[in-house]
């Protein structure tokens, strides 16, 4: 019986080919998974970030805007605040709030202006460590704005 030259090349590239495709799948599948994976986590931590600081700016702006006096603004605020950024998993250290109130150099809150709430956060990136700063170097910002009309009564009650 006479073999072909041919036939045994390729029987022994096929013995060589044996159980590496289980190989193969697995260091390919680690390879492009442990990224997608990442970027899931990271995108669901800023988005959530995105969700606290829009809702924040909404719920004190609404908050301001319904309160009875100054003072009762600024506690309320305060409250709402941090009630939105422990929901939210935010830092209270890294928010940042700015109010204000339209028309410029009007009383702020006073009836019949509106109140601006801008809200600004940074959120970290999962797993990074601090070492070097370079858990402050890999935080992504994130704001919202929020307005409300105060009540021309606001204030009178």
């Amino acid at each position: 019986m006479r073999r072909s030259r041919h036939s045994d090349e390729t029987a022994a590239d096929a013995e060589s080919e044996r159980g590496s495709a289980a190989l193969e799948f697995i260091v390919g599948g680690v390879i492009l998974l442990v990224p997608i994976v990442y970027l899931i986590v990271a995108l669901g931590a800023i988005q959530s970030s995105a969700l606290g600081v829009d809702a924040g700016a909404r719920h004190v702006a609404r908050t301001i805007a319904s309160a009875p006096d100054r003072a009762t603004a600024d506690a309320r605020a305060d409250l709402v605040l941090a009630a939105v950024a422990d929901e939210y998993g935010l830092d209270p250290g890294r928010v940042d709030v700015t109010v204000t109130c339209r028309p410029a150099g009007a009383e702020c809150p006073a009836a019949g202006a509106t109140v601006v709430v801008h809200l600004a956060a940074s959120v970290p990136l999962p797993l990074v460590p601090p070492i070097l700063g370079l858990d402050d170097m890999a935080r992504i910002p994130v704001e919202a704005v929020a307005v409300q009309k105060v009540s021309r009564f606001w204030g009178t009650q």
